[in-house]
C-alpha cells in the first residue's frame, strides 16, 4: 500500500481518537470529492470511474464505496457541491451596489454569473452537457445548478418587483442562456458571432452590452 493510501486509511484505525477520526474522514471525503470534480471537468463522464477517481485522490477505491456508496453517490455529492458553488461564487451581499430595482438585481446576478462561469471548468462542462447529453447523471447536476440559481434570485429579490407585463421566467432564461453561450464560445474559439472574447477589454465590452439589455427590459 502506498504512503498516500496509508495516510488516508489511518483515520479508520479504531485506536485513533474519535475527534481525530472525524476530522480525517472529512478531509478524506473532501479529497475524493475534489478528485472526482477534477476528473469530471477534464475528461467528462466517459472517463469517470471508481478506479480513476481513486487514482486521482491517491486512495483505496474501497473508501469511495464506504464514504459515497459508489459513483451515483459521488454524483449526488457533486450536485450538492454545485449548489454550494452558486452560494460561494455568486455572493448574496450587494457588494456595495444598491439594489433598488429588480433590474439592479438581475444586472448583478448576470455579471457575477459571467465571472463565475469563466473561472470554473467543471461548471462550463455541466452547461455544455445540458444541451448535448440527456442522462440521469447530467440531469442531476443540471437540476442542482438551476435550483441554486432560482433560490439565489428568490432570497435576493425580497420586495423587489419586476415591471408589469414582463415574463421574468422567459426573459431570465434567455439572459442566462446568452451568458452561457458567450462563455462556452469564448472557451472554445475565443469569440462569439464575431465578438472577440479573448481579453478583459473584450469582456468589458460584452458586460456593457449585457447591462444595456437588462436595463432595456427591466429599467
Amino acid at each position: 500500500m502506498s504512503d498516500a493510501i496509508a495516510v488516508l486509511e489511518k483515520p479508520l484505525d479504531d485506536t485513533a481518537e474519535p475527534g481525530r477520526r472525524v476530522r480525517d474522514r472529512a478531509a478524506t471525503e473532501r479529497t475524493i470529492l475534489e478528485a472526482a470534480k477534477r476528473l469530471l471537468a477534464e475528461h467528462g463522464f466517459q472517463g469517470f470511474g471508481i478506479n480513476a477517481v481513486a487514482r486521482g485522490a491517491s486512495c483505496d477505491k474501497q473508501l469511495i464505496y464506504r464514504y459515497y456508496g459508489g459513483l451515483d453517490g459521488l454524483v449526488e455529492a457533486i450536485g450538492a457541491d454545485v449548489g454550494s458553488w452558486v452560494r460561494d461564487r455568486i455572493p448574496e451581499d450587494a457588494g456595495g451596489m444598491f439594489l433598488l430595482t429588480y433590474g439592479d438585481l438581475m444586472e448583478r446576478l448576470i455579471l457575477l454569473f459571467i465571472e463565475a462561469l469563466r473561472d470554473d471548468q467543471l461548471m462550463r462542462k455541466i452547461v455544455a452537457w445540458e444541451i448535448s447529453e440527456n442522462t440521469e447523471q447530467v440531469r442531476r447536476l443540471s437540476e442542482a445548478r438551476s435550483k441554486a440559481l432560482a433560490l439565489w434570485i428568490d432570497r435576493m429579490r425580497g420586495s423587489l418587483i419586476p415591471p408589469k407585463g414582463v415574463d421574468v421566467v422567459a426573459v431570465n432564461a434567455l439572459l442566462i442562456a446568452a451568458v452561457q453561450h458567450l462563455v462556452l464560445s469564448a472557451a472554445t474559439s475565443g469569440q462569439c458571432a464575431g465578438l472577440s472574447l479573448k481579453t478583459e477589454k473584450d469582456w468589458d465590452k460584452a458586460s456593457v452590452a449585457v447591462k444595456r439589455i437588462v436595463r432595456g427590459i427591466y429599467g
